[in-house]
């Protein structure tokens, strides 16, 4: 085999991978994560054997998609953390979040889910945490945030406009922000707000509420 043709079926097998991660994002999004490997090679239209050949199993097919989706929310936080106004900021944030996780089942799944998810995709989220709460603390700080919200509620917003696109979104794509532009109304500071009656989630309640959310077709653990 001359040079020439193996550069040839490097940059042959290097597109086929990119085809499949780009047909696994799309149906994951549209489908959700109980998709097979078998319903991306058909999405794709490649063989299986293509699919297999670069992802050994699924696991490792969703570690290469969304590794990448979630660094976009993590990239998103620290854009809001450099505008001047921190309430534009947060809510530039929740809105651009919250998009994501609307137009996105696959993302959504996988960010609010332990069912699925490689070391990769668990390093990503812990490096959400820490600019999440700084957006919140900002906020809350210049007296724009009332002062009972934390930074474990931002998921949270994502997981309702989700659902809301989840169960509506084929009536009216957009009704996600209708609820999303009502949320951010009610976590304006207000003199006269009463304080809220439940508390936000702690770390390890958000944890145990993770785990035991297993969207169809993940593995139970």
């Amino acid at each position: 085999m001359t040079d020439g043709t193996r550069r040839v079926l490097r940059k042959d097998a290097e597109r086929n991978r990119q085809r499949v991660l780009d047909a696994a994002r799309e149906l994951f999004a549209e489908k959700g994560l109980e998709a097979t490997l078998n319903d991306v090679a058909r999405h794709a239209n490649v063989g299986v054997g293509t699919v297999y050949r670069r992802f050994a199993t699924k696991q490792e097919l969703l570690d290469a998609v969304f590794e990448d989706g979630i660094d976009q929310v993590v990239a998103l936080a620290e854009t809001a953390l450099q505008k001047e106004n921190s309430w534009d900021g947060f809510v530039w944030f929740v809105e651009q979040q919250c998009e994501l996780t609307a137009t996105d089942r696959g993302l959504r799944e996988m960010v609010y889910s332990r069912g699925y998810g490689g070391h990769g995709v668990e390093c990503a989220r812990l490096r959400l945490s820490p600019s999440v709460t700084k957006l919140v603390e900002r906020a809350r700080a210049d007296g724009y945030l009332r002062p009972d919200v934390e930074g474990s509620d931002m998921p949270i917003l994502g997981l309702l406009a989700g659902t809301v696109s989840e169960w509506a979104g084929h009536v009216e794509p957009d009704l996600w922000r209708r609820y999303v532009g009502l949320l951010l109304d009610g976590m304006r500071q207000r003199d006269d707000q009463s304080g809220l009656r439940v508390d936000a989630l702690q770390d390890e309640q958000m944890d145990a509420a993770m785990r035991g959310w297993h969207p169809a077709g993940s593995p139970p653990r």
